[in-house]
């Protein structure tokens, strides 16, 4: 039933009149009484007896299109039980609402409704006409040659064989490209594919792609972008079997795909790839989690790994595809950070700069080589916060610890919370009293950028609009992290700005995201051999920035994951996050029967008011912590605890 209270998250048996048999189907939409009330459900299971003496009848079929299909209940029930969440709640994430129109429209074509089987590509007889070109026809690996084992993960998507791979994409790659290719090989091999992108931008590339390798009709985007009307008929044609292929963002990470081939995700570091409402699964866990209830192949691929990524290659779970050294040194840009700059020896003011000599100078002789230059700024807008001038330490309002703003009606700092003054403002770090712009925005480094080069054309790419291409030839291009633009031929230069923003963040992923973010941008520029250059505003012996040189996000990520190890953090460990008012939060967890060798940390506060506990187990105990958490939660809803709780498995932020 659609009640996501936990202690009602089980299967209740109903009594089918005989008006509903024909339609009463498992996987239909139906209505049923429930406490008096008409409450929503899924039909699960026919059986023919129950050990229930006494059952109420069922009360409707909404539809008898069948849209629940039984591989993805499946996935729905672990994923709740991963989550320590409710089943309805995951099935109100994997199938979309009814769209009665789109629904009509459908049945009118076919009245059996989705469920049926449909041809595949590995029976030839039963093929229909309309597959498509070259559904069938071997995949040139060509694309993936410069990866040693590509081509043999190709042959074995088409044999059919459950391979998982961790690929780390080269710089320059059109990883679209290579993610059309082994879909490809999967539908050669008679099964079908789901993939996972972050975003709309990233999905109108893969769809482009996919067009090109299976023509037209071969595949259905799923995006909660889309609309209700044109998701529910995409979710309808892969339930009815009328593509082999479903691709979009984490909405169709549940896509009922007959005789499923491969999963696979793009850049699973992303944030856009948690979902946001409960049980907060990720895309990435729950594509991995299908992959083994199904026994598919699996792909994970980025321009840099995460943390998770790097523990499924060193469990075995998974197998790296990366490219030899000299490889990679032949496809990246000259990678320079500007701690490294002579400059600053004769200069050590401009170790505060915020475009240092040697991004200005890689700047001009890129324009002057009639190349684009990409400017990665970590922020939107125009001014967001000041810090010192001399130690860049964040200023903080005296009062209330608020950011500061510049300037107020007085031409003196104010505060952004209390709105104060501060007029006597000092340091509390160096004790300077000069300000500047912390992270200056898109929109100013724009009008900068534009004084510093005049008449060179500027472009910005963010949050009001997020520019796809741009044009070859010289041109500044001015961009949010995610939403830089494919240049024609490669960009000349790129230059990351503020990443000391990304850095300094109080975040356990601060590294990880700062990397990942450079890497996405620096996979723009052309190759060093061809004049590509990438300048990071950056200490070039801290980690990440190593790792950025070398474009080794493998290294680093074997790094990330054994210091979380020494530190328990989760992957390396399971973690749970209960959020709430104290006296919840300590309710629920004095009911939980945690784990033997569970650790509560905590309190830290939380937004609102309330608190946050952490608990930590070992993986092996991660089932055993999900079920406790869930069964307290239970308990609470049983009493009708007036203080909601909210929990959370291996949050993306702990502090």
């Amino acid at each position: 039933m659609d009640v996501p209270l936990p202690h009602l998250d089980r299967p209740f048996d109903y009594l089918v009149p005989d008006t509903l048999d024909a339609d009463a189907r498992p996987g239909v939409r139906v209505k049923v009484r429930f406490a008096g009330q008409l409450v929503d459900g899924w039909l699960l299971e026919r059986v023919a007896e129950s050990a229930h003496p006494k059952l109420a009848y069922l009360e409707k079929v909404v539809s008898p299109v069948p849209v629940l299909a039984p591989e993805v209940a499946e996935l729905a029930r672990a994923v709740a039980d991963r989550y320590a969440g409710s089943l309805a709640d995951v099935l109100r994430l994997a199938v979309p609402p009814r769209h009665a129109r789109v629904e009509k429209d459908v049945t009118a074509t076919d009245p059996d409704g989705a469920g049926t089987t449909p041809p595949t590509a590995a029976d030839p007889a039963t093929r229909s006409a309309d597959t498509g070109p070259g559904a069938a026809d071997p995949v040139d690996p060509r694309g993936w040659r410069d990866y040693p084992a590509g081509p043999a993960f190709l042959r074995a998507l088409t044999a059919g064989r459950a391979a998982r791979a961790v690929w780390s994409a080269l710089p320059g790659e059109d990883w679209a490209d290579r993610y059309a290719d082994a879909v490809a090989a999967t539908v050669a091999g008679g099964r079908g594919a789901v993939v996972v992108v972050a975003d709309a931008r990233d999905l109108d590339r893969l769809d482009a792609a996919l067009t090109a390798v299976l023509g037209p009709g071969r595949h259905a985007c799923l995006s909660a972008a889309a609309g209700p009307a044109r998701r529910y008929r995409a979710f309808l044609a892969a339930r009815r079997g009328d593509v082999p292929v479903v691709i979009g963002t984490r909405a169709a990470m549940f896509a009922p795909v007959e005789r499923l081939g491969l999963v696979a995700v793009w850049d699973d570091g992303d944030d856009l790839h948690a979902e946001p409402r409960a049980p907060y699964p990720h895309a990435r866990d729950v594509l991995l989690t299908r992959a083994q209830l199904a026994g598919v192949a699996a792909l994970v691929g980025g321009y840099a790994r995460t943390a998770e990524a790097q523990l499924l290659v060193e469990t075995g779970w998974a197998r790296e595809v990366v490219a030899d050294r000299a490889t990679v040194r032949a496809r990246m840009p000259a990678i320079a950070p500007t701690g490294d700059d002579p400059h600053l020896a004769r200069d050590p003011g401009a170790a505060s700069a915020r475009l240092p000599s040697l991004a200005w100078t890689t700047a001009r002789d890129a324009l002057r080589a009639d190349l684009p230059v990409l400017v990665q700024v970590p922020r939107r807008g125009y001014l967001p916060s000041v810090a010192c001038a001399d130690c860049r330490a964040p200023a903080r309002c005296p009062h209330c610890a608020g950011p500061l703003g510049l300037p107020s009606a007085e031409g003196a700092p104010a505060c952004r919370w209390c709105g104060r003054v501060a007029a006597a403002y000092a340091c509390p770090e160096c004790g300077g009293r000069r300000l500047r712009a912390s992270v200056t925005g898109a929109r100013r480094t724009a009008e900068e950028l534009g004084r510093a080069f005049p008449g060179v054309p500027v472009r910005t790419s963010g949050r009001e609009e997020v520019l796809a291409a741009v044009p070859a030839g010289a041109g500044l291009v001015i961009a949010t992290p995610g939403a830089e633009p494919v240049a024609e031929g490669g960009y000349g230069a790129v230059l990351l700005l503020d990443s000391w923003a990304l850095l300094t963040r109080a975040d356990l992923r601060a590294g990880e995201e700062a990397l990942r973010r450079w890497l996405a941008a620096a996979a723009l520029a052309r190759p060093g051999a061809a004049g590509g250059r990438v300048v990071v505003v950056a200490d070039g012996a801290l980690a990440p920035v190593q790792a950025l040189l070398r474009w080794d996000s493998a290294w680093f990520a074997t790094r990330e994951l054994a210091e979380r190890r020494e530190l328990g953090f989760p992957p390396a460990v399971r973690m749970a996050s209960v959020t709430g008012v104290a006296d919840a939060v300590a309710d629920l967890l004095a009911g939980a029967a945690l784990p033997d060798g569970a650790e509560v940390l905590g309190p830290v506060p939380a937004d609102e008011g309330r608190e946050r506990m952490l608990v930590r187990v070992p993986r092996a105990r991660a089932a055993a912590l999900a079920g406790a958490l869930h069964a307290a939660a239970g308990q609470r809803s049983a009493r009708k605890a007036a203080d909601p709780v909210r929990l959370q498995i291996d949050p993306l932020s702990l502090f």
